[in-house]
């Protein structure tokens, strides 16, 4: 038997924001302080899945998410994004968007953000 989805399990515990399609909670292992995920309501394993207006409520909270975030932690910027199968590194089968707080100093360079989930081609800037 599979073991119960951990995101299902979650959607109704220390609700930071929701909808009707969608909610928002602070990830159980942040990167950084203030880690959030918006998660659809109904167990889908792919963003490209969803209806577009289960698509329009994720992308509907993070501003929202954006907004309690500024207030308790004053982040300096944010890396918002979605892994979608096994390759781009999803581990949990039910659509999150990862809204991650950053702060100056976190890491050494910051540049490239997103791009750094492959480290050989984030580093266009001194390959020039």
């Amino acid at each position: 038997m599979d073991a119960p989805c951990p995101l299902c399990a979650a959607v109704n515990r220390d609700v930071l924001a929701a909808n009707e399609h969608a909610v928002a909670f602070l990830d159980a292992f942040p990167v950084s302080p203030g880690h959030a995920l918006v998660v659809s309501r109904r167990h889908v394993g792919s963003l490209f899945d969803l209806t577009p207006a289960e698509q329009a409520a994720l992308w509907a909270l993070a501003p929202t998410v954006r907004g309690i975030l500024d207030e308790r932690h004053s982040p300096d910027g944010y890396n918002v994004g979605v892994n979608v199968g096994s390759a781009a590194g999803q581990t949990v089968g039910h659509v999150h968007v990862h809204v991650i707080p950053r702060y100056a100093g976190d890491v050494p360079d910051p540049r490239g953000g997103v791009r750094w989930v492959l480290p050989e081609r984030a580093d266009y800037w001194s390959t020039r």
